[in-house]
């Protein structure tokens, strides 16, 4: 059981789900799938493990849009207003109180399957800009230039410094 978790919408939104800890690593992913407060989906226990792994003893799974679908493809083309906005606005909130969050950029090609994602993440760079966050990604990017989804990685992998600013202006929203 995960003693992190906000959601709505009879949970058909999540916007966070994680375990506590005084050094805990803020992980944005694409958007939620089938991880609930009781039980992990695949994504979400190697993003556990993998913060242990690595000396995080927290973490908390967030993501650029907090609708479910086990497939992005099959969200709507248009973004709901509400989830859109408040998703930006909590992770703002969670981030705000850490002195040097470290921020795993965890979400895949799949950002350019819709307009909304790269919105999101633009939004968050711009929000995000005053703190001191320390932005990674794990493992080699893809081919494309995007941080590598949580789902397709080798533990082997090692983190590595992420260049959000560059990475977003090479980003079309």
């Amino acid at each position: 059981m995960f003693d992190l978790y906000d959601s709505a919408c009879d949970d058909r939104w999540r916007y966070l789900l994680g375990r506590s800890g005084t050094h805990p690593l803020f992980v944005i992913g694409l958007n939620p799938s089938t991880a609930t407060r009781e039980k992990a989906d695949t994504t979400v226990a190697k993003v556990e493990r993998v913060a242990y792994r690595h000396g995080y003893d927290g973490f908390l799974m967030l993501n650029l849009y907090p609708v479910r679908a086990t497939d992005c493809r099959t969200l709507s083309v248009d973004p709901h207003p509400q989830a859109f906005q408040e998703n930006l606005d909590r992770i703002e909130y969670l981030l705000a109180p850490a002195r040097t969050p470290a921020v795993w950029a965890a979400w895949g090609s799949g950002i350019l399957v819709h307009d909304y994602f790269r919105r999101a993440a633009h939004e968050l760079g711009r929000r995000l800009a005053h703190n001191a966050v320390t932005w990674l990604h794990f493992g080699p990017l893809t081919k494309a230039g995007h941080p590598r989804h949580p789902s397709r990685l080798s533990y082997a992998w090692r983190f590595a410094a992420f260049d959000y600013g560059g990475y977003l202006c090479g980003l079309e929203h």
